[in-house]
């Protein structure tokens, strides 16, 4: 299937906007904000490309009279439009590279550390702080949706909420494992210990998915929150605990302020792990028919966190790196992630 197809975008913007002026359009709100986000996404989009179209088509008008009789006047103006042109063709691509289904989404993040103790749970809240931070340069919501300190120092879980324009679209280029070498602080000897954390993340969905799951299906518990005080957590009795018994997948809420609050969002996130699952198995299937082999056990990083003997980020997938460690824990993800998204349709 074509990455871009404009002829299916402009038809697909005409079948949503018929849909907007449909009688009852708007009694179903999440429904019609789903519908509403794709259409914005779409004419974004293909706004965009009439810009772009008509700015090259300018440039080569112009470029046709400059070959005829270079203006001295004329060709400063030539050139101040092409790099405008090459940072809109730039924008353009961004925009195209974050148009596939729920890349308008809002995303759930959740971290877990490896096998190592108290240096794994430091290392799962480090990117988890950098997450956060990529998040707030953004100007995207942070919601803590789940929060579990480790017993020394950093964290043993943490299940986030991200919201902003495209959320999903950016992160998911992010799930998998990150892997960290430093000089360990909690090492009395101050040797170099290699840490991993897990990252994983799934587009927020309201009610435009169909997935039924039957109550008998559930098993729900109900426990005391907790977390790092009141920057993280409401400490109430009303945290949820939810396990789907066919797929054995979990959902843990602890941020709303009633034990109904937190079951209603433990659903939500319960069925977007069931979502994510179907996807999965329906690619790992493909995969197989094409007979590619992916790894995916502990260790099988997309990303190595180099901080001695030399300072070094290097994503393994695509081979983007940066010496600049720092700014990428303080949350400089963009070159990673629009590396990794070019990669998948290059």
């Amino acid at each position: 299937m074509s990455h871009f197809d404009l002829t299916e975008k402009r038809y697909k913007i005409e079948e949503l906007n018929q849909k907007t002026m449909e009688d009852g359009f708007w009694s179903d709100a999440n429904h019609a904000q789903s519908i509403i986000r794709q259409l914005n996404g779409l004419k974004e989009i293909t706004e965009a490309y009439d810009f772009l179209s008509h700015t090259i088509g300018s440039l080569q008008e112009t470029h046709a009279l400059l070959k005829e009789d270079m203006d001295e006047d004329l060709f400063p103006l030539f050139e101040e439009e092409y790099v405008q042109m090459t940072a809109s063709f730039a924008d353009f691509e961004i925009k195209v590279l974050l148009s596939h289904e729920y890349d308008q989404s809002n995303a759930i993040l959740e971290i877990h550390p490896g096998a190592g103790g108290t240096e794994s749970c430091d290392w799962a809240e480090m990117l988890y702080r950098m997450y956060c931070r990529w998040a707030n340069k953004k100007g995207f919501k942070i919601t803590v949706m789940d929060y579990q300190p480790g017993e020394e120092a950093g964290i043993k879980s943490v299940t986030f909420l991200i919201e902003g324009d495209k959320a999903y679209g950016y992160l998911k280029a992010e799930k998998g494992v990150h892997r960290l070498v430093r000089i360990s602080p909690f090492d009395a000897g101050a040797r170099r210990h290699t840490s991993f954390a897990s990252l994983d993340v799934m587009p927020q969905f309201q009610d435009e998915i169909e997935i039924e799951i039957k109550p008998e299906d559930l098993i729900v518990e109900t426990k005391r929150s907790s977390g790092a005080g009141g920057q993280h957590i409401n400490k109430t009795d009303s945290a949820v605990r939810m396990v789907h018994k066919p797929t054995g997948l979990v959902a843990t809420c602890q941020n709303g302020r009633s034990q109904h609050e937190n079951r209603e969002e433990a659903l939500r996130i319960l069925k977007s792990r069931i979502y994510q699952k179907m996807i999965e198995e329906q690619e790992a299937k493909l995969a197989e028919i094409k007979g590619e082999q992916k790894l995916i056990e502990w260790g099988s990083q997309i990303r190595s966190y180099v901080f001695h003997p030399y300072s070094l980020v290097k994503d393994v997938r695509s081979g983007y790196e940066t010496s600049q460690i720092q700014s990428v824990m303080d949350g400089d993800l963009d070159d990673f992630i629009f590396a990794y998204l070019k990669m998948q349709v290059s």
